[in-house]
């Protein structure tokens, strides 16, 4: 597939702090960037060097299920003090990936991820996107995709939904849910209310009552919309794990093998140590 004429013109370089800043506003998470270890920008040559994107680079979680389970347990095992600095050694997170929106389209997403991921100098790269699905810009970087498990309280709630007439279809349309709940006889509406509520403990006890609009009807009517929203919006949430094995790493496989088997020999000598000492 040949690149378009405006693709040519574009190169990936170091960024910093005011490349950022420049698209930031386009992301649709918040603009604060808070701690980042790399910036790259992509660069319209023709444009008087202008940025049309950049990807930033943080310090990996210290604890991700899907990363357990992407790496075959690789990094479970040991003391905290050695599984952090066990992961932070070997693992960079991309946190943001921002197109400028004349520039989408193009692929340049996947181009940023792609072009950068070897630049980090690191075994494993990781990412997680809220709308990995919508748009898998990280999959056509090379990135394998592995979904979240939805939690036990939003599989308990679809189902409490759909034993009341409510099906999964139904679940993007926040005014269809609350319309539907509005003409529930009341053994029903009482039973998916407490099934509500106990959805809810998990995210503060402030949107569990839907009268908190006052006396007047219209807004109790947008508070019990609003809760509906927020609810369905928490049943959507289920972000996408991707990772990235660096191939030049491959080779040091084995070491880092022994590595950890370095580490656990050492645990288990500091217990038997301290059983000894009793």
């Amino acid at each position: 597939m040949k690149k378009c004429s405006v693709c040519k013109k574009l190169r990936i370089e170091t960024g910093c702090l005011d490349d950022y800043k420049q698209l930031a506003h386009y992301h649709y998470r918040d603009s604060r960037l808070g701690p980042f270890k790399a910036i790259f920008a992509l660069k319209n040559e023709a444009e008087r060097a202008e940025t049309v994107g950049v990807i930033v680079y943080a310090m990996p979680m210290p604890g991700l299920e899907l990363r357990n389970a992407a790496t075959n347990n690789f990094f479970v095992g040991f003391d905290r003090s050695t599984q952090l600095a066990l992961i932070n050694r070997n693992i960079r997170c991309i946190s943001r990936v921002i197109i400028e929106p004349r520039y989408r389209g193009l692929g340049l997403a996947s181009r940023l991820v792609r072009e950068t991921m070897p630049k980090m100098n690191v075994p494993i790269i990781e990412a997680m996107a809220v709308m990995g699905l919508v748009n898998p810009f990280f999959e056509k970087a090379g990135m394998k995709a592995l979904t979240v498990k939805m939690p036990a309280r939003c599989v308990r709630l679809i189902e409490a939904f759909s034993m009341v007439g409510i099906e999964d279809p139904d679940l993007i349309d926040a005014k269809k849910v609350q319309r539907k709940l509005a003409q529930l006889p009341s053994l029903q509406s009482e039973f998916i209310e407490r099934e509500i509520e106990c959805f809810l403990q998990s995210y503060g006890g402030h949107r569990n009552n839907p009268a908190s609009g006052g006396r007047d009807q219209a807004r109790c009517c947008w508070a019990a919309l609003e809760r509906i929203r927020y609810i369905l919006s928490k049943l959507t949430d289920r972000p996408v794990y991707y990772i990235w094995f660096n191939p030049i790493f491959d080779a040091g496989c084995s070491s880092s093998i022994k590595m950890k088997r370095v580490a656990n020999a050492r645990n288990e000598n500091r217990e038997s140590s301290i059983k000894d000492s009793n």
